[in-house]
């Protein structure tokens, strides 16, 4: 449920009346609106008791409460050191898809910077299908992406698979990145929703918008209202000649459903470097509010990935074109 009252300090007032310290049944204000997580209906005369401060009553709404725009109509913007995310703005988050050495991340931040880039990627810790494949180089590898970030006055933002490693990361990195494996992983979610840095948290690979939603519910209810929502393809029955299926139809469905920006990572979704211009343009043509692209300038000899990774002079094709596509829209 969800109570419109006449302004902020009313709904303040009302929340606190209505507070039963139920941590199954939590009640958030957001400016004149109060949400009660769990509940449908208040006792008629609970209701009638507050009748003259209330505007409206919401019982039609997404589960994900904090999350829906039935409770925050405006759009999240968030602000880092060096980016705007979400609202009008159209970010770019760039660069190799693992930390291969400080020098090499450093040329490749300053590559994607040059082609408009705020963000730079790059992963320490690897999530891999294979337990034989490369793991990416952890603590090493966070240090040199943030030697590179400062240096290029840039964010920092890196995947985090484990809690155990929420402090260490923190240390580093500006944004946290949740990957696909672990958008359910309600542990992590609640530990970084105890944070107050942004998190990127990407679609599961076989995950509903629903289920999208819920796990950011997971990080929002725990104070932490600095999402970042990215569809980054899903499986579908063909994968023959794609990595995922990129849905772009997801896109408008979140910009509707939800407040927090909504970015895309095509470089999943296409896993062949050809493919990803067009749906990343796509992507934004559908509303995307950002892009995360991976970059290599030896896409051969990536550690990670270099099949579907563009070289720096196409992903400055690529910002060009979806700046303009994001200026038409």
């Amino acid at each position: 449920m969800i109570i419109i009252t006449k302004d902020n300090a009313t709904a303040q007032k009302i929340a606190t009346q209505i507070d039963t310290k139920d941590p199954i049944k939590p009640v958030f204000v957001h400016e004149n609106r109060v949400a009660l997580a769990g509940v449908k209906n208040l006792p008629d005369e609970t209701l009638a008791a507050l009748e003259q401060d209330i505007v409206e009553v919401i019982t039609q709404h997404h589960g994900a409460i904090k999350s829906s725009r039935a409770f925050h109509p405006a759009d999240t913007i968030i602000t880092t050191q060096h980016s705007i995310i979400g609202g009008d703005q159209l970010v770019f988050m760039a660069g190799p898809d693992s930390i291969e050495s400080p020098e090499h991340v450093l040329a490749m931040g300053k590559a994607v910077k040059a082609a408009g880039a705020t963000i730079l990627r790059g992963g320490s810790y690897k999530p891999r299908t294979s337990p034989y494949s490369y793991q990416g180089n952890g603590e090493t590898g966070l240090k040199a992406h943030r030697a590179a970030a400062d240096a290029l006055g840039m964010d920092m933002v890196t995947e985090i698979l484990d809690t155990k490693d929420v402090d260490l990361v923190d240390s580093y990195t500006d944004i946290y990145q949740v990957g696909t494996r672990n958008m359910q992983n309600f542990a992590l979610l609640k530990a970084l929703g105890a944070k107050r840095k942004p998190v990127v948290l990407k679609r599961g690979m076989s995950a509903s918008i629903d289920d999208l939603l819920n796990a950011a519910e997971y990080i929002a209810a725990g104070g932490n209202d600095q999402i970042i929502l990215m569809e980054r393809g899903i499986r579908t029955a063909d994968n023959k000649y794609t990595r995922n299926t990129l849905d772009v139809s997801a896109i408008p469905v979140l910009r509707e459903l939800t407040h927090y920006p909504i970015v895309a990572d095509a470089s999943h979704a296409a896993g062949f470097a050809k493919y990803v211009e067009p749906l990343a343009l796509a992507a934004i043509a559908a509303g995307a509010q950002g892009l995360m692209t991976e970059i290599h300038d030896d896409p051969a000899h990536a550690f990670v990935d270099g099949a579907q990774a563009l070289t720096p002079d196409q992903f400055a094709v690529l910002t060009n074109k979806a700046q303009a596509i994001h200026e038409v829209i």
